[in-house]
This record gives C-alpha cells, sequence and structure tokens, in this order.
C-alpha cells in the first residue's frame, strides 16, 4: 500500500507532481492554506472526525491524522439512511489513512421531526448525529469535534449548520478557506484514492419535503441507485415522486442512458422496485433538487 504524502511538504510543488497541480499559479496560495489547516488541527489535537468517507471528510481526517500524529478517531453513522457502498468506502479510506474507526447508531427514522421529512429535516438527523459522536469522542477522552463544511457549503441550503452551531462543532476545512476545489486537489496530493468521487447525500434527499421517509422506501431508492450505478452511471440520483421515480445522470451520460436497450433496463430497475412510473430528468444530475 501506497503511503499518503504529507500535507506539510506541499511547499512544492514536489517533483513530478501534474494533474491539478501541474502549471497551477496559486499553488503557494492553496499551500498557505494547507498549512493552516494543519495549523488549526494541531490546536484541537487530539480530535474526532464526524467521517463519512466522503472527499471532503476524508482529506480531513488524513489531514487530523498528520497534525495530530495518529490521535484521531474516525466517527461514522450507521443508519437505513447512510447507503451500503459508502459505508464499505468509508472503511476502505480511513485504513488507508491509518485512523481509528469506530460507527455509532442514529435511530433518525424513529424522529418524527425527521421521518416526516419538513424542511429542517436535516437538523434533526444532524443534531442527533453530532451528539452521538460527541458522546463516543469522549468515552475516548477526546473532547474536539470536527467536521468537514468547506467554504462552497455555505451557499447551500442547509438546515443541519444550526446543530453544528448548537453543538459546538468545528469546521476546519472552512476556517481555513478551503474550496470544493481546493479539496479535491489537496485530497489527490496526498494520494486519497476518492479525491474525484462524485458527491453523495444522504438517501432522505431523494424524497420531497412533506413525503414521510420510510425505511422500505429509503432501501428501493438505493437498490435502484446501486444498480445504476453497476450499468457504469457514475452520478445517480433516484428521486422519489410516489409511483414515479425521476432519475438524476450526469449531463453526458443522458444519450446512453436513452438508448433502446439501456432504457429497458433502467425502466426494468425502476419496475422492479415497485415503481410505475419511470422519468429521465433532462437537466440531469444537481445537488439539492428538492431544496426550496
Amino acid at each position: 500500500m501506497t503511503p499518503l504524502a504529507r500535507i506539510a511538504d506541499l511547499g512544492g510543488p514536489p517533483e513530478g507532481l501534474s494533474g491539478p497541480f501541474e502549471g497551477r499559479a496559486p499553488i503557494a496560495d492553496l499551500a498557505s492554506r494547507a498549512a493552516h489547516l494543519l495549523s488549526i488541527l494541531k490546536s484541537r489535537c487530539p480530535v474526532a472526525v464526524a467521517y463519512s468517507g466522503g472527499v471532503d471528510s476524508s482529506l480531513l481526517l488524513a489531514a487530523a491524522f498528520e497534525a495530530c500524529e495518529g490521535r484521531v478517531l474516525a466517527v461514522t453513522a450507521s443508519s437505513a439512511t447512510y447507503p451500503r457502498r459508502e459505508m464499505e468506502n468509508a472503511k476502505a479510506i480511513a485504513q488507508l489513512v491509518g485512523a481509528r474507526q469506530i460507527f455509532v447508531s442514529t435511530k433518525e427514522l424513529e424522529d418524527p421531526a425527521f421521518r416526516l421529512n419538513p424542511l429542517d429535516r436535516c437538523y434533526h438527523c444532524k443534531h442527533e448525529l453530532f451528539i452521538k459522536v460527541a458522546r463516543a469522542a469522549r468515552a475516548e477522552g477526546i473532547s474536539s469535534v470536527v467536521e468537514g463544511s468547506n467554504v462552497d457549503d455555505l451557499g447551500d441550503f442547509r438546515p443541519g449548520e444550526r446543530a453544528l452551531r448548537e453543538l459546538g462543532i468545528a469546521s476546519p476545512l472552512r476556517e481555513a478557506s478551503l474550496t470544493k476545489k481546493d479539496v479535491r486537489e489537496l485530497a489527490r496530493y496526498v494520494g486519497l484514492p476518492n479525491w474525484d468521487k462524485s458527491a453523495a447525500a444522504c438517501l432522505a434527499s431523494r424524497f420531497p419535503y412533506g413525503m414521510e421517509i420510510t425505511r422500505d422506501g429509503l432501501a428501493r431508492i438505493e437498490r435502484i441507485e446501486d444498480a445504476l450505478s453497476d450499468l457504469g452511471f457514475k452520478q445517480v440520483r433516484a428521486r422519489c415522486h410516489g409511483d414515479l421515480v425521476r432519475i438524476e445522470l450526469e449531463p453526458a451520460a443522458l444519450g446512453s442512458a436513452v438508448g433502446p436497450d439501456m432504457r429497458e433496463r433502467i425502466v426494468q430497475i425502476a419496475r422492479r422496485e415497485g415503481f410505475r412510473h419511470v422519468a429521465l430528468d433532462l437537466q440531469g444530475y444537481r445537488t439539492g433538487s428538492f431544496n426550496p
């Protein structure tokens, strides 16, 4: 297994570095913000990272492991809203980083404030999650909990932000003024294999606000998205509208989805899960398409 590069060595760029760094004029600026990230984390050691396996929390975990010289704990939520494939990916990345990972079980579906899917659904989910992450951290003698929001997330609809403020959860990537592009570039430099991984989101985001979220509904959506991924589509969302499922794919893949053979396979996948109607969204994939 190839060891990860050290963020602290990014003064270069290092010899042979290519891809997003090649010919990049602002490399010194990125290196400065990366150094600031390490400084922020060093001031908080030891830390527990609320860790999902996405590129943001993966970079944060790697940076915390480096800054705190291994005194870091990855805490991952286990629930029906978290896709199983994402769980397996999170395990693999934590092992690559070398961080110890533990799992906490969240019960958001038992809370009507979440299950009935109001506009502030994410607040209730995040509030429970971070209470349990902080509790698990305290059991390990760790008082500082961090999570992976970046600067670009400030422009999105995120009711869960209120839970971060209420519970005193820090967002070091944001404090270091790192954007999503910065995060991906640093993750690639470090050697994280998910540096270009498509954005993932809680399965509850596949249901319009006001539609009740059920365990069965989540499982049906997860199976559809897994099956479409197995067909080779990289970015997939299956949005539920009662007996209709609206499929979002990366725009470049829309043409291949409407070929006769592929179209029929997609229809069969959806009907196997009980949907009567299957629609392909011509706008393609975009984050938060149910957001107000």
